[in-house]
């Protein structure tokens, strides 16, 4: 009787110990394989615009705005007075702030997502005489 009394407290009690140290374990595992990158990585590539290439696209004032004053990337209004970059092809314009921010990360307009084609960028340093 002591027998089955005694096996009934220490099972338990031996089960919860074995699935406490397979938890540590694992845990120990986890923590020391992080430090080695198990798959390569893919290096980055640059999709966005030169600083060079950014300087070359046109600022004009709010006040001379065709398609709205509103910039989609800060949704603020571009007022008057403020400078805002004009998006060469679809003609939407950003706060010169935003503009810059976003086409430095990718080269593609946030309205309507058309890229900024490399020919205006060519042309603008060719002479035409």
């Amino acid at each position: 009787m002591i027998v089955w009394v005694f096996l009934a407290l220490f099972l338990p009690c031996a089960g919860t110990m074995v699935v406490y140290l397979l938890y540590i374990c694992l845990l120990w595992y986890v923590k020391n394989s992080e430090n080695e990158p198990q798959f390569p990585v893919k290096p980055a590539t640059q999709n966005g615009l030169s600083v060079a290439e950014l300087e070359k696209l046109p600022k004009v004032t709010g006040k001379e705005l065709v398609l709205g004053t509103e910039c989609a990337v800060c949704l603020d209004e571009i007022e008057s007075g403020q400078l805002a970059r004009l998006i060469p092809g679809c003609n939407h314009g950003f706060h010169v702030e935003c503009a810059d921010t976003w086409l430095s990360k990718q080269s593609a307009c946030p309205v309507c997502r058309s890229k900024l084609e490399s020919q205006f960028f060519n042309a603008s340093n060719q002479n035409p005489c």
